[in-house]
């Protein structure tokens, strides 16, 4: 029996463990950003530039589920920042890219790091096998998309 007198496992105390375990791996992903004063919507947004070579601000927004004119903010914040800049679409020039500039790679790389130190502090405390089966479990749960 769990404090709150349910059964060990129920689905309601599952979902307080998991819920606890992401918060818990976003403070130590947004802790390790702060030194670079990256947020992390802003890694999340540098991290999808990352893949390509220039993003519409729509495909940004897709990307991150978030609103166009949010994604217009965000990219303003890198734009102010040296991070990201607007290029007219080579496919299209009417149409706008957003690219990143060599610092906003370098936040990437700094980004990645951050995310893997969050990652390997929470997941540290799981053996090989166990980290294994927390992975199918929540592939199983969640797909990618």
């Amino acid at each position: 029996m769990t404090p709150s007198g349910g059964p060990e496992g129920s689905s309601a105390e599952l979902a307080d463990a998991l819920l606890g375990a992401a918060r818990h791996l976003r403070r130590g992903f947004h802790s390790a950003l702060e030194p670079a004063g990256l947020s992390p919507h802003h890694a999340r947004a540098l991290r999808v530039l990352s893949r390509e070579d220039g993003v519409r601000v729509s495909e940004l927004a897709a990307a991150l589920r978030i609103a166009p004119r949010s994604a217009t903010e965000v990219v303003d914040g890198l734009a102010d920042r040296g991070l990201a800049q607007r290029r007219a679409d080579p496919a299209d020039r009417r149409a706008v890219v957003v690219v990143l500039t060599g610092a906003g790679q370098e936040a990437v790389a700094h980004a990645e790091r951050a995310r893997a130190q969050a990652a390997a502090e929470l997941f540290g405390a799981l053996s090989d096998g166990e980290r294994s089966l927390l992975a199918s479990l929540l592939h199983r749960l969640a797909p990618q998309e």
